[in-house]
């Protein structure tokens, strides 16, 4: 019987445990959902809930004012952001996966997925980052049972052919194309507006170290 349970274990034939939540760390019926969810309380892995927000949140392609969106300006918009979560994170250990979700479905999108080498680091991150903010949000932060993004992401999205598009039920992932931080997997990528102009990311990344500085005491 156990070697039963083990093997069926976080896949559609338990009836116990949520799978979508085992293997993606979200649940589109999150404690509603009749199944459970097992919350890590350690993990190598740390997910930010709606971390980043698109530009373009109420209609895909279009901006708050209501006037399309270069693609190439969204795409930089998100490039900026993935820069300066990946240099915050990385203060706290070595990084072996960052991903951020395309999804669109309230329990996914914007999700923010670090994966550090070591469950301490990723332990450090997880407190330092309690009761801090970006860009005026609070940053809620928890850990993951995500340890195998193979398994939490469409592959059809990959291959550009999946029919769900951004309600699909699995991680789609941006991708980033600068290819600047060689331990993390090429993104998958969103649609964002005007980039920030370089006094707001410096004012950006100071408000992250004096809050961390200030947490330190």
């Amino acid at each position: 019987m156990a070697e039963h349970l083990a093997s069926i274990f976080g896949t559609e034939k338990d009836r116990v445990n949520c799978p979508f939540y085992f293997k993606i760390g979200a649940c589109r019926h999150g404690d509603r959902c009749s199944r459970l969810h097992n919350r890590p309380t350690i993990s190598p892995t740390l997910v930010l809930v709606n971390m980043y927000q698109r530009p373009d949140m109420i209609t895909p392609g279009v901006d708050a004012q209501g006037q399309p969106i270069d693609p190439r300006k969204m795409q930089e918009h998100f490039e900026d952001f993935y820069e300066d979560i990946f240099e915050e994170l990385s203060k706290f250990g070595e990084i072996e996966n960052l991903n951020v979700c395309d999804n669109l479905a309230d329990h996914m999108i914007g999700n923010v997925y670090v994966q550090f080498r070591e469950e301490d680091q990723a332990a450090a991150a997880h407190t330092a980052l309690q009761g801090r903010f970006y860009s005026g949000r609070p940053i809620v932060v928890d850990f993951s049972p995500v340890t195998d993004f193979r398994e939490a992401t469409c592959r059809q999205y990959e291959e550009n052919s999946c029919n769900r598009g951004g309600y699909c039920n699995f991680m789609h992932v941006k991708q980033i194309g600068r290819r600047k931080h060689g331990g993390s997997p090429p993104l998958r990528r969103a649609r964002s507006p005007v980039r920030e102009n370089s006094e707001e990311r410096r004012a950006k990344i100071e408000q992250w170290n004096r809050e961390r500085e200030e947490k330190q005491g």
